[in-house]
Order: structure tokens, then C-alpha cells, then sequence
């Protein structure tokens, strides 16, 4: 029988696009209906999602995303994921007597990377020009845009902190000295002159569309950008999480040396498809040991059955994954990641072992070397430091009711075959000062890192911190096939392989699949300042229903039940017997697909 869902099953041959805001869908299909292909949109998409989604992410964060061009044999990855400061030693925070990088401030800045790799996708894969793909995010910035109520929820617990450490914060989201309230027309005009500036540096550069490309780069990381910036974290102390008042360790030589990157995807066969995921400086990884322990078992039979037993194994598949990741992922520039063993079939069959009836409560260490080791030295880390004040996570402030949904999402295909897969993030409103001039706040993904030696996701200038962005694209044959992907840190690589699940094995279609009701773990370590976590712990919506809340802790499982509603927040697209297909959460209702 055909489960509920919220919307009909969108489809048609010219264009889908899914969003995490309702807008940032309407701006990818208004550049599909002018004629851009797949990648101007996403392009576009990206930059109104920083406006209209700032407690989401923002123009100084990163992004991830995978491409897959039409014609072209493989997809690529686009790396937006920037890198720790020169500065950004374990001495220097040694001397701070810091054993954890703070989650807010000025301390955990990386360098801004999501403006190059968009840059570098509308240069590579595009056809409009940089004020074409510029033009929506400004009218928004410029002429107000709705504000959302999370949002809101976002900026009341710390309207204090901005207003007395903060100004240039408070000087953008308490306009008039006062709290916002939920849909009032907000305004970021300094945004809009920042990216009209670039417009202009790059029309005067040149002419020709790619030098103008070039020119814009040129002017976020070595231009009047990076000189703000620079000038910002070189002279302020600012409050953060640590209960005082620390400098910045960003430098603007640190954005002049970096730029996003292409590489190769990491991936794996499953049932005739090759699923696609950034390597090991994500979390990408994880989604496919989880495949690949899962086929270990009678999966089709579990995603049929569903309920406890589906639940159990997935969990239980995902501890040992994740442990892998804590003990194994890192930027590869910097350490020896055993990632083709790790996604081996004779690994998964040993691992799977593992698994049994019952709950596991502790952390399965890989029999490889050192993995014991790793995460003995993790245990004595994580969760040690308790928050001073607003920050810890993404968007987890003390105040704020616990969000699920901390990041921003896009998927778009397009009728000439093109597909992409983007999960923007970072520099949200909340977590860092807004720079003067600017108008924008940067990532703190910095807070990433472990300030340890003896593992492989530890501090060290110029590397990638373990990002939890994770968008998926999966391909059949190499043709484009399906693309998805969700908010949520940690559960980034959870959510979405239930609805895959669901969708490739269970024959549910892309809306059926992500509104059936969701779960996820929070056993091991948080990806974000104070990394806490709780062995065992598992939430689950209520519309799983109660019985299937008490098998689950009858195996030992520590359950918590949410709302109805409340878990996940994926957004999908599909090219498949001719036709594309779209789904997106209800979740929030803030999501959108749509498809012509």
C-alpha cells in the first residue's frame, strides 16, 4: 500500500530543482527558463540561499558539491571547503590554554571558500556571467527579502552578545536597536555593495566572460575582500565561547593562497548504481561504508519489513562507520586515510561481524592499526569543555531549541543532461562577527579539528577540516542519475540513506521516501565545539509509533521520541526512463521543489 505523503510526486522532461528555501528553488528554475543549464542555477540558487537562509550559511562559508556535466564519463568534485590559517597552530592554542578550538568568535575561522567554488563551477561548467549569477542574490540583499522565523529564533538568543561585543552584527540583524520578528522584510544592503563592487572590478577587468570569472576571484581573495578581512582579524578581540575575548588568526595571505579545487569522487557499486561522495576531508565516505556493511545483510528484506528491525541495523551499521570515521578521516594532503580497505567488501564482512541483536554501547574499534588507539584519545576529548556562552555547533545555542537543520541544500538536472549536488554552509549570522564592510560573517568550521597530534582530523595550517558536508549524486551507466542531499551535521550521511534505501530498494517514490517518518543516532563524537555525544542514544519520530519505540528499547537502544516532523530535511532530484523528478522535506516548511 502506498504510504502518505505531503506532495504529489513532481515530474516533467525540461528542468527540476530542489531547495531548502522556497526562493532559492524559484531563482534555479527562473535561470532554466532564460536558458542557463544546470550549473548557472545552481550558481544563482547558491547565492540568494546565502541571503535568504543567513543562520544557514552565508557568503563567507564553504560548500561541497558534485558535478556531473552531460558527456562526461565520471562526476567531479568541487572542493569549497577552505583551509586552516598559517597561524592556526596547536601552539597558538596551547598558549591559549584551549584544549578545544571554540565554536564561535574569531579563533575558529577557516578560509571562506564557497564564492571561489562557485566561481570555479560558473567558470568550468557554465555560460552566464558573474553579474548574470550576482543579480538575484543583490535584489534580494538590496530590496529585502522575508525573514524566517528560524532565522529569528537564530538571532533573539544573542541580540545581547551582538549588542555589546558584537557591533557590526547588531548593526545588520537588530536594525533600529530592535529583535526582528518572523516574515519582517529584512535588508542586507552591505552584501548587495560588496557584490556589486565585484561586479564591478570585473566588468572593468575585462569583457570576455571567463576573465571577468577570474578577475572576481581575484578580487574576494586578494582584493578589497580579503583586505577587510585581513584588516578585521588582524586588530579585533572579540567575545566567544570561551568566556573571553581572543583575536583572529585569519590572515588575507591565507585567502590569496587558496583556491577551490576539482578532483575525483570517492564511490561504490550498489545494485548496479555508483554511488558518488567527497573523500575523506568529508564525511562523504561514511554514507558508503554504511552501504557497503548493510549489503552484508538481507537489506532488501529490512527495508520491506522497516520498523525496529530496519532501524536497528542501520544503527547499528552506522556506529561502526562513524567510528571509522573519528579513527581514519582527515585531509588526505596530511595523512595516510586507508580509504580503498575501508570500502572493501572483505573489510565490510569482518566489521559486520560486529553486528549483533542487541544495542552496541560502546566504540567498535577497526581492527586496523591504531584505531584503538585514536579513540581512546577521543574519548578523553570529546565532550570535556562545556560552552561559556552562545556557540557549540552549528546553530546550538543555549536558548534555541535543538535544530536538526543547520546547513543548506540543492539539487538541479536539466534537459541537456546536466545534474549537480551542492550542500552550501558556514558563516552563519550567529557564529563569528560580521565584518565591517562587508556585511558578512565567515565560517568557523575550524572548530573541526581536534587539537591533538596523534589524530588524523587534528589542527595543521593549510589543511581541510573533517567537513560534515556531504551531497550525493548517484549515476547509473554514467548518465546523471539522482541527486540529494540534507542539513544537519552529523546526520548528514544518516537521513539521506534512509531515504535512499527507500527509495532504490523500496520502490518509493523521491516525496514518498522523504516524507516517511525519520531516526538517527547521536553515539559518537559531534563534528562541532563541545563534540558532545551519548552511546546509545537514538531519536526517532513519533510516527514510527510506540511499539516500535519500546522493541527498540528493549535491544538496549537509549530512545528518545521527537515530534512528527521534526528529523531531516532532505531535498532530491532525478533523471530516470526519460522524465526528471524532484521531492523536497516538508520538514520546516520552508523546502521546495520544482520541476517543468
Amino acid at each position: 500500500m502506498k504510504n502518505f505523503t505531503t506532495r504529489p510526486e513532481l515530474s516533467g522532461t525540461f528542468g527540476a530543482i530542489s531547495a531548502t528555501h522556497w526562493l532559492g528553488a524559484a531563482v534555479g528554475s527562473s535561470v532554466l527558463e532564460r536558458g542557463g543549464n544546470a550549473f548557472d542555477a545552481a550558481v544563482a540558487c547558491g547565492f540568494v540561499l546565502q541571503i535568504v537562509e543567513p543562520h544557514l550559511n552565508g557568503p563567507g562559508g564553504d560548500v561541497v558539491m558534485i558535478v556531473k556535466a552531460a558527456g562526461e564519463d565520471a562526476p567531479v568534485v568541487i572542493c569549497g571547503q577552505g583551509v586552516a590559517p598559517q597561524a592556526a597552530t596547536m601552539q597558538a592554542f596551547d598558549a591559549l590554554n584551549l584544549k578545544m578550538i571554540p565554536g564561535t568568535g574569531l579563533l575558529p575561522a577557516v578560509v571562506p571558500g564557497a564564492f571561489d567554488a562557485w566561481m570555479l563551477l560558473l567558470r568550468d561548467y557554465g555560460t552566464w556571467t558573474v553579474e548574470d549569477v550576482l543579480a538575484y542574490a543583490i535584489s534580494y540583499a538590496e530590496k529585502g527579502f522575508p525573514l524566517l522565523s528560524r532565522a529569528v529564533a537564530s538571532i533573539v538568543p544573542v541580540a545581547d552578545l551582538f549588542r555589546e561585543e558584537w557591533p557590526s552584527s547588531a548593526e545588520i540583524w537588530l536594525p533600529g536597536n530592535a529583535l526582528p520578528r518572523p516574515r519582517e522584510i529584512m535588508f542586507t544592503p552591505a552584501i548587495a555593495n560588496t557584490y556589486k563592487r565585484i561586479i564591478h572590478e570585473a566588468k572593468s577587468r575585462s569583457a570576455d566572460r571567463i576573465e571577468q570569472i577570474e578577475a572576481a576571484r581575484a578580487a574576494f581573495y586578494s582584493g578589497f575582500v580579503a583586505e577587510a578581512i585581513d584588516s578585521f582579524y588582524r586588530k579585533a578581540e572579540l567575545f566567544d565561547t570561551t568566556g573571553r575575548r581572543n583575536g583572529g588568526l585569519l590572515r588575507g595571505s591565507d585567502m590569496a593562497n587558496w583556491r577551490a579545487t576539482k578532483e575525483k569522487s570517492v564511490s561504490l557499486e550498489f545494485r548496479g548504481l555508483r554511488v558518488h561522495k567527497a573523500g575523506p576531508w568529508s564525511q562523504g565516505p561514511v554514507f558508503l561504508q554504511q552501504l557497503s556493511l548493510l549489503q552484508q545483510f538481507d537489506l532488501e528484506r529490512l527495508v520491506a519489513v522497516g520498523g525496529d528491525q530496519f532501524i536497528h541495523m542501520v544503527v547499528e551499521c552506522a556506529k561502526l562507520a562513524f567510528a571509522d570515521r573519528e579513527a581514519f578521516y582527515g585531509d588526505p594532503a596530511a595523512t595516510d586515510i586507508p580509504i580503498e580497505t575501508l570500502l572493501s567488501d572483505e573489510y565490510a564482512r569482518e566489521r559486520a561481524k560486529l553486528v549483533g541483536p542487541n544495542a552496541s554501547l560502546e566504540w567498535n574499534a577497526s581492527y586496523l592499526q591504531n584505531a584503538a588507539e585514536r579513540l581512546g584519545v577521543i574519548a578523553g576529548l570529546a565532550g570535556s569543555e562545556v560552552p561559556a556562552g552562545p556557540g557549540g555547533g552549528e546553530v546550538t545555542f543555549a536558548a534555541v531549541p535543538e535544530i536538526e537543520g543547520d546547513t543548506v541544500h540543492l539539487d538541479i538536472a536539466d534537459r541537456f543532461g546536466n545534474v549537480i549536488s551542492a550542500t552550501p554552509s558556514g558563516g552563519w549570522l550567529q557564529s563569528s562577527p560580521a565584518v565591517p564592510g562587508l556585511g558578512f560573517s565567515l565560517s568557523t568550521r575550524g572548530q573541526m579539528f581536534w587539537l591533538d597530534e596523534r589524530l588524523p582530523s587534528c589542527l595543521r595550517p593549510g589543511t581541510r577540516p573533517r567537513t560534515t558536508l556531504t551531497p550525493t549524486l548517484v549515476t547509473r551507466e554514467a548518465e546523471g542519475m539522482l541527486a540529494f542531499g540534507t542539513p544537519g551535521g552529523d546526520q548528514q550521511d544518516q537521513w539521506p540513506l534512509t531515504v535512499f534505501l527507500r527509495h532504490v530498494l523500496g520502490g518509493q517514490g523521491l516525496q514518498e521516501a522523504i516524507d516517511g517518518p525519520m531516526f538517527h543516532s547521536k553515539h559518537w563524537p559531534s563534528s562541532f565545539y563541545p563534540r558532545d555525544y551519548e552511546l546509545g542514544r537514538i531519536l526517532i519520530e513519533d510516527r514510527f509509533g510506540t511499539d516500535v519505540a519500546a522493541r527498540l528499547s528493549e535491544r538496549g537502544h537509549k530512545v528518545s521520541v521527537d515530534g512528527s516532523w521534526s528529523l531531516g530535511r532532505i531535498c532530491a532530484v532525478e533523471r530516470r526512463a526519460g522524465l526528471l523528478f524532484a521531492g523536497a522535506t516538508p520538514r520546516h516548511m520552508q523546502s521546495y521543489a520544482i520541476v517543468r
